[in-house]
């Protein structure tokens, strides 16, 4: 882990582990206020609505604030507690961090519309749907840490001001040894029928080949299972995508990951599950041909329609394709309508679960769209 890893993870720890950090930050200084003023990486952060995200950890999702706590501590006494680092995961330049027994990811908000957008308009309707829908996908934010003070870390960009923490969908990938690690499977997935500027204009140059790459995932499989779990998972998205919709969010995602059903780890034979209320579709769901097990859950759900930056886009994709001789890109997955997108979302969802017709065959629609992603090969 790098410097600037490393006291990052220090300021999100110190966060975690401080009891009462409100009486504390009362007795900061004028000095102290300075110092911090003058940090590049290290920042004095706070927990964001602590007593909110306190009741959706115990009350809600039934998880134990002592073990919570405890997994941001290092299984050794000997070693120095850090998070670990697994570096730079899309487009936005996020940082990402795991906690040192994997049970929960975090990742920094760099963007400040997208910190406005989560803490100002999207929690209070995110903390009542989670009260009420205890199988809800959207993924379970645990904390929100933010820097109350600027500081020229955060005005140059080399630090972020807030991180969420949530649960890691990919709990238990660690207990496996490296070569069965590589078994698993995961899927980034978005609709794919919208234009993506980061890829496309410019020739492809604002962002290297890397990121890109995994811009745009497609599953190359189709997700086997019975009827009534295919209607579930599709019931309780469309439930979870329409509080997004009423935020106007757009760009959201359908994380899933898959692994061979047949897989033990090599601590009691059994892949350990995500921690909190369990639901089918995080402690896994396991496929028709008893191959797989799939997990999934919605991420990323932090871009409004009619933020600033949505509506700079618009106007970029309308100059490209002015400056492309009338040729039309389609529209963006960050310009799109809220209900467009939450549309076309769903339809996408429909397309990849295969289920069984009454002879035990996969459906008329999906068979039709396993020929046509044979034809394709």
């Amino acid at each position: 882990m790098g410097r600037r890893q490393r006291l990052i993870s220090t300021s999100i720890l110190r966060a975690i582990f401080r009891s009462n950090p409100s009486a504390q930050d009362a007795r900061i200084g004028l000095l102290a206020h300075i110092l911090a003023f003058f940090s590049i990486f290290h920042l004095t952060l706070s927990r964001y609505r602590k007593e909110l995200f306190k009741k959706l950890r115990n009350e809600i999702w039934h998880i134990e604030e002592e073990e919570y706590i405890e997994s941001f501590r290092s299984p050794s006494k000997s070693k120095r507690t850090d998070l670990v680092a697994v570096g730079d995961l899309g487009y936005s330049g996020s940082t990402f961090f795991t906690t040192p027994d994997s049970k929960y990811l975090l990742k920094s908000l760099p963007r400040k519309f997208e910190q406005d957008f989560f803490r100002d308009r999207l929690l209070a309707p995110y903390a009542e749907h989670m009260e009420y829908s205890s199988t809800s996908l959207l993924v379970r934010i645990t904390d929100l840490l933010y820097a109350p003070s600027s500081s020229i870390g955060t005005i140059l960009g080399t630090t972020p001001s807030h991180h969420i923490v949530m649960e890691d969908i990919l709990y238990g990938k660690s207990r496996c040894t490296k070569a069965k690690q590589k078994e698993w499977e995961t899927y980034d997935l978005k609709p794919i029928d919208y234009f993506y500027p980061e890829r496309d204009i410019a020739g492809g140059r604002l962002a290297p080949e890397s990121v890109k790459e995994r811009l745009i995932d497609k599953f190359p499989d189709r997700i086997r299972v019975s009827v009534d779990e295919k209607e579930e998972l599709v019931a309780q998205l469309s439930r979870d995508t329409r509080i997004l919709q009423d935020a106007n969010a757009v760009d959201y995602s359908l994380f899933l990951v898959r692994y061979p059903a047949s897989m033990t780890s090599e601590t009691d034979g059994k892949v350990p599950v995500p921690p909190g209320t369990p639901s089918p579709w995080r402690t896994g769901v396991l496929s028709r041909d008893k191959k797989w097990i799939y997990r999934a859950i919605l991420l990323d759900f932090f871009w409004a329609k009619d933020a600033f930056q949505a509506k700079a886009m618009t106007g970029l994709i309308n100059s490209w394709n002015f400056l492309s001789w009338g040729k039309s890109n389609g529209p963006m997955s960050i310009t799109t309508t809220s209900d467009e997108y939450r549309t076309r979302f769903l339809k996408m969802v429909e397309s990849i679960v295969e289920v069984p017709d009454s002879s035990g065959r996969p459906s008329g629609e999906d068979r039709n769209l396993l020929v046509e992603s044979s034809e394709e090969v």
